[in-house]
């Protein structure tokens, strides 16, 4: 993992020689005092609710308490069999807590395990501890990419940047010196020290502003939205609706009381598609789960929904198409430079860093010994300033300072050494210059003038699973943007070896137009990027999203922060920097690029397999609330008990919705999700309304005598089942086995009602004759038939 830092253009931060003596932290029994004392960083991390909030979220809700009064007022008029809805909700409700919480366990668990830890000094000695076991006055070391977890006092400071942007806004870096003060939620993107907690638990600035904000909040979720102004709608036509059929079916009709209130309730519950919130909790909880046993840790569970909506991910090529490793593969000394001196130099420079990033690793992997030269002055890598350094006192008494970073950035334009560069670049390998400073290491112009004295050669260690991945998202039509700080002409020969189309047009970020709308189209037009300041990747991101598209970003090291923040979906590696994973959205644990995929595919079965069954819920609404219309209308008793609907819903529905929901999709997440759901939703309903009602008219008619109104809403309740189940069976299209399993399963229980005599009187449904069953059948065809015209229309009308 390459662990590069931010730094604000052209700036210089001082560096400072590393104190002599540092501070020796804590005692033991220091802290087991503060820790006596309650002083202890002990705010918990909420990756996601209470249990007590869950239980409240599912059982408090508005349809559940329309439901609960109904259900009372049907167990004190009417037979247990018109009550079964209330069970139903019971059940649903305890399905949905169950789910929600093994979620939570699953991402708690996760959360613990990508739960950075940060490095304390206590007795002199540095270890490392969980955020919570922080306690007042602990010395808390820092490097590149560290969190400030708690509010403290710089104690040592090595050239110290941290960046706030993340408090305050304010993308540039500040420069810390000892004595400063430091907030908890900014990091360090140069350099390195130490702090004093000074404040620590709900005290600290970052928990004050979790208070007001969870750390896991909600990423913008069209599916979650669109279903709240569902609900909303459905509200608005439910109680008009309620009211006019209470008082049909109370007053104008001169019925039995506990009869009516119960044609009355039956009219009313249906209305209430209360089991589509559950469905959806349902469907992103097991996704939590599934994503989860690979590994892949949500913070926010519409992300998984908002990657499945990206139609470009934009990559960083070190840490998510590479591995984190490097291999030193040749040094080629530069001007006579005699190559065992370059090789002392090298050493001496990967001593002088105590936290090296992937290519100073590789440095010191291959040049273990580290020279015996002391280091005076360092200067860490910062990824705008593209290079770091070092000044040392040689063993032979002389000084001599130097930089390692790119040779496009510290050689002139015309030096040969560039041409030879370009070649390894183009061969897929990295090349960094070491060149020795004239003047001080300090000085403004340190690069300007310096002396190149090698080229490192690095190799870079693919991804297995990046070429595989790469051409998944092509298939999927989702464009692929590697940016990177690197070399252009390297990072595009990376691409191509791992088949990415256009990789063999790499463009330096150098030459991007700065106004966002040229900058989109340059985007748009290449794939790879070279050479990316981090305020660019800032910009890129705002560019693409200014254009309409919805732009996931990856990345794992400090310089990526600002553009994961910025993004519709950040995605950081388990590995990456304590920010980074911070701000992301999704955290890939294992660090593998190839489970992007799985959370794609997650989320494109969540949201396809939402819209079907929200199309079912919704057409039971629609149809409720024209039958209730109707009845109104033409003076009639309800056609329906309480017992007709709940096994109605049951079937056509219930069950099957459970099954829908949380069955493979990998169809393309589309937008306008009320848009599409209505489309269906409002003439299939119409449609089974209409044919049910006619059927019961015509039914009325036909039947006369006692016993006459059962068996009216015997033919009701088979034509309004038979469409039911035709819109139950286009859903379910593409077939497979197991839907049209599930969906002659639905028509074999239906039939068994019909044909048990103990089910036929539980129920409430015995069909009388021959004539109208017959009816009701050759009207469902009809309406079968209607289905089928309006949804080919539809499907014309409104592609995608």
């Amino acid at each position: 993992m390459t662990q590069r830092a931010l730094d604000s253009p052209g700036e210089q931060p001082d560096p400072v020689q590393p104190p002599s003596g540092p501070p020796r932290g804590l005692s033991a029994s220091e802290v087991a005092e503060r820790v006596a004392r309650g002083e202890v960083n002990d705010v918990p991390v909420r990756s996601s609710r209470s249990v007590t909030e869950i239980v409240r979220a599912n059982v408090f809700t508005r349809f559940n308490l329309i439901i609960g009064v109904l259900w009372l007022i049907m167990l004190a008029v009417a037979p247990i069999q018109d009550s079964l809805f209330g069970f139903v909700i019971i059940a649903n409700t305890g399905i949905g807590i169950i789910q929600e919480w093994r979620a939570k366990k699953t991402l708690d668990s996760l959360a613990v395990i990508g739960e950075a830890k940060p490095t304390v000094r206590r007795d002199g000695e540095a270890a490392e501890v969980s955020v919570s076991e922080i306690v007042l006055g602990d010395l808390v070391e820092l490097g590149p990419g560290d969190k400030v977890v708690v509010d403290g006092t710089v104690a040592e400071a090595d050239s110290l940047e941290i960046d706030e942007s993340l408090l305050t806004g304010e993308a540039d870096p500040v420069i810390k010196r000892t004595g400063d003060a430091v907030m908890s939620g900014s990091f360090v993107v140069a350099g390195g020290g130490a702090f004093t907690a000074t404040k620590v638990g709900r005290e600290a600035y970052a928990a004050q502003l979790a208070e007001e904000a969870s750390r896991f909040t909600l990423v913008q979720s069209e599916l979650r939205s669109g279903i709240s102004t569902i609900l909303k709608y459905v509200t608005w036509m439910m109680v008009p609706t309620a009211l006019g059929l209470i008082i049909s079916q109370l007053v104008v009709k001169d019925n039995n009381f506990k009869d009516s209130v119960a044609r009355t309730v039956g009219g009313i519950v249906p209305m209430i598609p209360e089991g589509l919130v559950l469905l959806t909790s349902v469907a992103f909880a097991i996704g939590v789960i599934r994503l989860g046993r690979k590994q892949c840790l949500v913070q926010e569970l519409p992300a998984i929904e908002g990657l499945a909506r990206v139609d470009i991910v934009c990559l960083d090529k070190t840490g998510t198409l590479t591995e984190g490793g490097m291999d030193v593969t040749e040094v080629r000394p530069l001007n006579g430079m005699d190559e065992v001196y370059v090789h002392r130099v090298l050493a001496a420079l990967g001593s002088s860093d105590p936290r090296p990033n992937a290519s100073l690793q590789a440095i010191i992997d291959a040049h273990p010994d580290g020279g015996g030269w002391t280091a005076t002055r360092t200067m860490p890598f910062s990824s705008a300033r593209k290079y770091s350094g070092a000044s040392f006192t040689e063993d032979d008494g002389g000084t001599s300072a130097w930089l390692l970073g790119a040779p496009d950035v510290l050689l002139e334009a015309d030096d040969p050494a560039l041409t030879e560069t370009g070649h390894l670049n183009e061969q897929g390998l990295r090349v960094l210059l070491l060149a020795r400073v004239r003047g001080e290491l300090d000085a403004p112009d340190a690069a300007s003038g310096a002396t190149p004295a090698a080229l490192v050669v690095l190799e870079q260690r693919l991804r297995p699973d990046a070429g595989d991945t790469l051409a998944y998202f092509e298939d999927e039509h989702v464009d692929a943007k590697i940016i990177s700080g690197d070399n252009a002409v390297s990072v595009g020969a990376v691409a191509q070896k791992l088949g990415m189309p256009g990789a063999e047009h790499a463009l330096d970020a150098r030459k991007l137009p700065a106004e966002h709308d040229e900058m989109a189209s340059a985007i748009e037009r290449n794939a790879v990027f070279g050479r990316v300041t981090p305020q660019q990747k800032r910009d890129m991101v705002a560019a693409l999203q200014s254009r309409g598209h919805t732009v996931a970003m990856t990345g794992d090291g400090v310089n990526d922060v600002l553009a994961l923040k910025d993004a519709d979906i950040g995605v950081s590696m388990g590995s990456g920097s304590e920010a980074t994973r911070a701000v992301a959205q999704i955290v890939l644990l294992d660090n593998s690029f190839a489970t992007l995929p799985s959370v794609v595919a997650e989320g494109r079965r969540v949201i396809g397999n939402i819209t079907r069954v929200a199309t079912l819920f919704l057409t039971k609404t629609v149809y409720s609330v024209l039958l209730a219309v109707l009845v109104v209308c033409f003076q009639v008793e309800y056609p329906f008990l309480p017992r007709h609907l709940t096994l109605l819903s049951t079937l056509t529905i219930g069950v099957p919705a459970f099954f829908l929901a949380l069955a493979p999709n990998k169809e393309r997440a589309h937008p306008h999700f009320v848009r599409r759901v209505m489309r269906y939703s409002v003439p299939s309903g119409l449609i089974a309304g209409v044919a049910t009602f006619v059927t019961y008219l015509l039914a009325r008619h036909h039947y006369s005598g006692p016993g006459a109104l059962d068996a009216e809403t015997s033919a009701a309740t088979l034509t309004l089942f038979l469409v039911s189940m035709w819109v139950l069976a286009i859903i379910a299209r593409p077939y497979t086995w197991w839907r049209v399993a599930l969906v002659a399963s639905m028509g074999l229980c239906f039939l068994l009602v019909l044909a048990v005599p103990w089910l036929q009187h539980f129920f409430a449904l015995k069909l009388v004759g021959s004539v109208m069953p017959w009816t009701a059948v050759a009207i469902s065809v009809v309406a079968a038939a209607a289905l089928e015209v309006t949804w080919k229309l539809v499907g014309r009308r409104f592609r995608g």
